[in-house]
């Protein structure tokens, strides 16, 4: 696996789902987008933007990252 992803690649996970089990590969919990709680009922977008799946909390997760190497 350490092929595909690097131990010292840094890495963030995204995913419309639970986290657990992506810090195995992101190594850090912090750097994992996800719904770690019930979600919410509304159109899809609205969802996605209130659980944080946008462009600037992705890019802020990945500088954020970047920023503690």
């Amino acid at each position: 696996i350490n092929e595909v992803l690097p131990i010292d690649t840094p890495k963030v996970s995204i995913e419309a789902g639970v986290t657990l089990g992506w810090e195995r590969w992101t190594g850090c919990s912090a750097n994992c987008i996800g719904i770690d709680r019930f979600g919410a009922s509304a159109p899809g977008e609205v969802v996605f933007e209130k659980l944080g799946f946008t462009v600037e909390n992705v890019v802020a997760t990945a500088k954020a990252l970047l920023e503690r190497l």
